[in-house]
């Protein structure tokens, strides 16, 4: 019979030299396989006598417990340091930050969300949106408004003009958003219902002025229109704008060359440790203009001023959004700052709606 100590010494080297799983395996079936050498040498404990049997069986057992032992021994010590590495390799660092998915990572800027927001105030009212060129005509400009010639508005310190024509004529950037006004009453029968939101341009810049600015404007044509739907709809915009159950507003008596009356629009508001708010307090602030269609510009677009009235309305949209979200400067609206943007701006998909929240 082969030297079982010499075997047993063999394998147990064997054993512990494998170097993973694969390797153990084919130490096992080596030595305790059906075909393993110590499963032939247990196969001729049947040749002998009973005491050599009995004598020879225990050895060979006791071998073949030893070398079942260390191959468990070692398939665990092979499994833990496969885990460790593994581990290891795969290690996470859980302290960063969690990386915001591609359809939240952009920011929308707050007078594109401003502009919504008022789009879904005045939509709920039956408003549509009208939208015109930037670049306008001195005739739709002014004259149509009833900016008289010499006025100062059409002075090179008020207005960008662009070079004379042949015929003397110069286009402008518009001032305002009234030209869309006067675009829809020309090609559009009353009754009317619009708002005009859009860029407009003036020679002006400082902390709450810039030569590029936004402006939405309202204007309602109608037979029976007068001022006392103008102000429920200016109240229920300022409600729903600055998100408010209840807020007092102040008309005063004013002047522009386009409507007549003419009434500034002051609203209720609390000035508190350099903030805002509304709807509450004794304080008064200044938002926006407003009147009566002045019967020179309904007659100067084609309406009848005996037949129909209306009444229009403009505010800045930078101002207001100023005013809502806290934004001190307003040259850092047009910064392209990405911090600020990150911190002011909106998430892509927080659209705003009046059942929703304008502002959520």
């Amino acid at each position: 019979m082969t030297d079982l100590s010499q075997l047993e010494s063999q394998i147990l080297s064997q054993i512990a030299a494998a170097g993973d799983e694969a390797a153990l395996e084919t130490v096992r079936v080596t030595a305790l396989g059906k075909k393993g050498s110590i499963s032939t040498l247990l196969a001729t404990l049947g040749k002998m006598s009973p005491d050599e049997r009995k004598t020879e069986g225990a050895k060979i057992n006791l071998a073949k417990d030893a070398i079942a032992q260390a191959l468990s021994a070692r398939r665990e010590l092979l499994r833990s340091a496969a885990l460790d590495a593994r581990l290891a390799s795969e290690t996470i660092d859980v302290t960063l930050p969690l990386r915001d998915p591609p359809a939240e990572a952009g920011r929308i800027h707050p007078l594109s969300q401003v502009m919504d927001e008022l789009t879904a105030i005045f939509a709920d009212m039956g408003f549509a949106i009208a939208e015109g060129p930037d670049i306008e005509t001195d005739d739709y400009n002014f004259t149509k408004l009833n900016f008289p010639k010499g006025h100062p508005a059409r002075e090179m310190h008020d207005t960008f003009f662009f070079n004379p024509k042949d015929d003397g004529s110069r286009m402008l950037l518009r001032t305002h958003t009234s030209p869309v006004q006067v675009r829809t009453m020309l090609n559009q029968k009353p009754p009317i219902r619009i708002i005009c939101p859009g860029r407009t341009y003036r020679i002006d810049s400082d902390a709450t002025h810039t030569p590029q600015f936004h402006q939405v404007e309202g204007l309602v044509i109608d037979k029976g229109s007068h001022l006392g739907h103008l102000k429920w709809i200016l109240h229920e915009f300022c409600k729903a704008f600055f998100e408010v159950d209840h807020i007092n507003m102040r008309f005063r008596p004013s002047f522009f060359p386009f409507t007549e009356p003419s009434l500034e629009v002051d609203i209720q508001c609390r000035r508190d440790k350099g903030g805002i708010r509304f709807g509450e307090g004794e304080d008064w602030l200044e938002i926006l203009g407003c009147g009566m269609v002045h019967p020179k510009v309904l007659r100067a677009c084609g309406i009848d001023p005996d037949v129909y009235q209306g009444f229009a309305w403009g505010m800045g949209i930078d101002r207001i959004a100023m005013l809502k979200y806290g934004m001190p400067d307003l040259r850092q609206l047009f910064g392209s700052d990405v911090r600020w943007l990150t911190h002011y701006g909106f998430k892509p998909l927080d659209l705003p709606t009046l059942a929703g929240g304008l502002s959520s």
